[in-house]
């Protein structure tokens, strides 16, 4: 009885041993697609739904604090106008608009690549709330495709912030490497990657699809 109780132990460890070694040298995460939305700041907040408004949270997303609202805006451009436009909470100092490069065209402007946060010389758009508008003279930006990656995580993936890195799409119907990948590391960060929808399209994305940084 005592030799098979060790027998079972030695086996239990060894199990638990390899279970450890495969979710070290897992380096792959999870790529998220993010269509076009907006933040918003206090001051905008008041002119477009009210003075102390509050905005509904309709569901928290993958990063820590961050959420999805009920509330829709109309964004409105030279050329065009995208209806049913997402706000993502909490709010911020400064509105930013992120829109993907195909949602640009329809709205007749030129819109750079950005990092989120780096909106100045960037230009503006129209915001609409049923009769309330906002006329933003900066903030519309393409955001370039990042990984969040989580402090932890970072020794593991071999990146710091602000690396530039090179993202291979695993188990994808249309295979494809993307370059130009910025990584943020910080230590409330859930590590996953964000494309915008046009980069989602192009390598096929679906629900779960995972991607693993190419090392040159």
């Amino acid at each position: 009885m005592s030799t098979d109780l060790n027998i079972s132990e030695i086996a239990n460890r060894v199990i638990q041993k390899m279970n450890n070694l495969e979710t070290e040298t897992d380096n792959t995460f999870e790529i998220e697609t993010s269509g076009r939305h907006i933040h918003l700041s206090r001051k905008d907040i008041d002119q477009l739904f009210g003075k102390g408004y509050e905005l509904t949270i309709s569901r928290y997303l993958s990063q820590p604090g961050q959420y999805a609202c009920e509330e829709r805006l109309t964004l409105i451009g030279p050329k065009g106008v995208l209806h049913n436009a997402i706000i993502l909470g909490p709010e911020r100092s400064e509105t930013q608009v992120e829109v993907s490069f195909t949602d640009a065209r329809i709205l007749g402007v030129n819109v750079p690549l950005r990092m989120s946060g780096d909106t100045e010389g960037s230009p503006g758009i129209i915001l609409a709330s049923g009769a309330n508008v906002v006329s933003l003279d900066k903030g519309l930006i393409v955001a370039k495709r990042h990984v969040h990656v989580n402090d932890q995580d970072a020794p593991k993936l071999g990146v710091e912030h602000g690396d530039i890195v090179k993202v291979q799409v695993l188990d994808s119907e249309r295979p494809l490497i993307f370059d130009d990948v910025a990584i943020r590391v910080h230590e409330n960060f859930n590590t996953s990657m964000h494309i915008d929808y046009d980069e989602g399209n192009a390598c096929g994305y679906k629900k779960g699809t995972r991607g693993v940084i190419i090392k040159d």
